[in-house]
């Protein structure tokens, strides 16, 4: 694999890593040879992609909520990690509304006591704190979010990603911009991120295997709304070769870095779910006609990665048509044998790489 000797006998500590990208990365990490310690409160659905991956005995798992700063301060003094990837949130809109507190609390305070805890560390320390693309306050505009444009967010998650965003920096500015300082933070902002063993509530495609694999009509919300189609591999190795330009060059201390899909990979649902079926048969949606929502969605949503493309030399690499395809392959041969997941996650990691090193950026 492209990096794994990089991370080899690397101490690596991941939050959130029984979640839907947490899985992913995990599993890489381990192929990679990693010395993997895992924060999460528990599996976060069911069926859980990180639980069928039957890789739990073969790393150190801590289960508790990153809101309790007690126990992370604990668990990052004892195992001083090389490198830290924080993705342990609450990350699903509707969810929100119902719990903005619990939100709040994960997603804002959560990445406050993760840096309070990195305050103690006296080593060299890589430190990848993902937030999301909703962090930027989202006037609908089509050129896509540059980095450096203003956060906000008008509902319960956006705005405690925003608020992440902020304190991330007040941190750095105030705590680690000492000449002496060893540990090294970045934000990675990725956008709409699908792919196999994604089972989260009010998404569209968990909905739509859910309801198929039960030869069940989907419900279809937003037909219109336009998305910044991501697989999850692009997004996870955009965060590893961060990750790898921050250890190698320290300057990038305190930057942020966006994570999305080319401007012609920007589809609406309702392309995404005919494509989908060109992959699985014999499938079927209705529209959702009640357009009293509860809670409220963007329709249009992208972020410019020219950063990422020029400083890191990263690029989404995988067409539409790939993207979909993987998508619903793995999610088809979990069906056809659950108990392989190991197996099919991996072999997609290792495809993905194959046509990573075709289409880099050289």
């Amino acid at each position: 694999m492209i990096f794994r000797n990089f991370f080899k006998n690397k101490k690596v500590l991941i939050t959130g890593h029984t979640g839907f990208k947490g899985s992913w990365l995990t599993l890489y990490m381990l192929l990679s040879g990693a010395k993997v310690i895992g924060i999460s409160k528990g599996l976060v659905s069911n069926p859980s992609h990180y639980d069928s991956l039957k890789i739990n005995n073969f790393i150190i798992t801590k289960y508790f909520d990153i809101s309790r700063a007690e126990k992370l301060n604990k668990v990052i003094k004892k195992y001083q990690p090389d490198f830290v990837f924080h993705l342990a949130a609450q990350s699903i809109v509707k969810t929100a509304y119902e719990d903005p507190v619990k939100t709040w609390s994960t997603n804002t305070i959560g990445t406050v006591n993760l840096l309070e805890s990195l305050r103690q560390l006296k080593k060299k320390c890589i430190a990848i704190i993902v937030t999301s693309d909703k962090c930027y306050e989202n006037l609908e505009i089509k050129r896509g979010y540059h980095e450096n444009d203003k956060l906000g967010g008008k509902d319960p998650y956006s705005a405690s990603k925003a608020s992440a965003d902020i304190a991330i920096r007040s941190y750095i500015c105030s705590f680690f911009s000492h000449k002496k300082n060893k540990v090294f933070i970045v934000t990675a902002r990725a956008g709409n991120v699908i792919g196999g063993g994604d089972w989260s509530p009010n998404r569209l495609i968990p909905d739509c295997i859910r309801s198929w694999s039960k030869r069940e009509k989907v419900l279809i919300r937003s037909p219109n709304s336009t998305r910044p189609w991501q697989h999850v591999l692009e997004a996870i190795f955009g965060y590893i070769t961060l990750a790898i330009n921050l250890n190698k060059n320290p300057s990038l201390h305190g930057e942020a870095f966006n994570f999305g899909p080319a401007a012609n990979q920007n589809y609406k649902v309702i392309s995404v779910v005919k494509l989908m079926k060109k992959y699985w048969e014999n499938i079927s949606w209705k529209l959702y006609k009640n357009n009293n929502k509860i809670f409220k969605e963007s329709s249009l949503l992208k972020l410019n990665s020219q950063k990422a493309k020029k400083i890191l030399k990263w690029k989404s690499v995988l067409t539409f048509k790939e993207n979909i395809y993987l998508v619903i392959n793995w999610y088809k041969n979990f069906y056809l044998n659950p108990k392989k997941v190991y197996k099919l996650t991996s072999s997609q990691i290792e495809f993905y790489e194959k046509i990573l090193r075709k289409r880099a950026i050289k």
